[in-house]
Parts: C-alpha cells; structure tokens; sequence
C-alpha cells in the first residue's frame, strides 16, 4: 500500500501489491485500499464453495462482478449475479454460497482490521 502525498489524502494499492490470502477452501481474497474508515476486498469464490454463517460489527455492500451467489441473510435467502449489489448492516447473520463461480468487490466500514 502506498501513500501518495504528503498525508493519507490518496492511497494506492496496485495489484502486485495486494495481500492475497485463501481464508476458507474455495474462497481467495486480495486487500485493496484501506483507511481506518474504509476498507476494500475483492473476493473469488469457485463454484459450490459454500461460506461459514457469520456476522461482524461492519457495515458491508456488495458488487458481484461476475458469477452467481445465493445469500442468506438475516433468514432471508436470495441469489445475486453480475452487476448486482446488497448491504448488509453491522452484526446481522449472513452466508453465501457460490452457485457458479463468483468474482465480488467488498467495502466495509470501518476498516476490517482482521483482513489486514
């Protein structure tokens, strides 16, 4: 991650850079910009990988780029495929599960410290 300036007013991250990790079988995630308020991930899914249940204290939408998803949340089941977006508030239950495999964009607040 890279500074531009004098302050945090811009920061970079190129591909090359980016933190890449495989946190669950099937899922593989690169760390995007970040700040204490923000924080952007980019997530790969391939196709039947099914993500634990879980919640966080962030807010989070988002941006399936490519694929098909089924999420549960909230006890609410719905699919979602490229082009689509949804938010999920802070500490509300959700899961997902690749239908095809799925390219997404994450943005949170505040920052995930636990994904730097």
């Amino acid at each position: 991650m890279k500074v531009v300036g004098d302050g945090p007013e811009v920061v970079v991250v190129t591909t090359a850079e980016a933190k890449r990790s495989a946190p669950e079988r099937g899922l593989t995630r690169l760390v995007g910009a970040y700040n204490e308020k923000l924080f952007l991930a980019e997530h790969h899914m391939e196709k039947n990988w099914v993500g634990a249940a879980h919640s966080h204290p962030h807010e989070q939408i988002v941006y399936v780029i490519a694929g098909h998803l089924r999420v549960t949340c909230a006890g609410k089941t719905f699919d979602v495929r490229a082009g689509d977006s949804f938010l999920v508030r802070g500490g509300v239950e959700h899961q997902a599960s690749a239908v095809e495999a799925s390219h997404v964009i994450d943005v949170f607040t505040p920052c995930r410290n636990d994904y730097v």
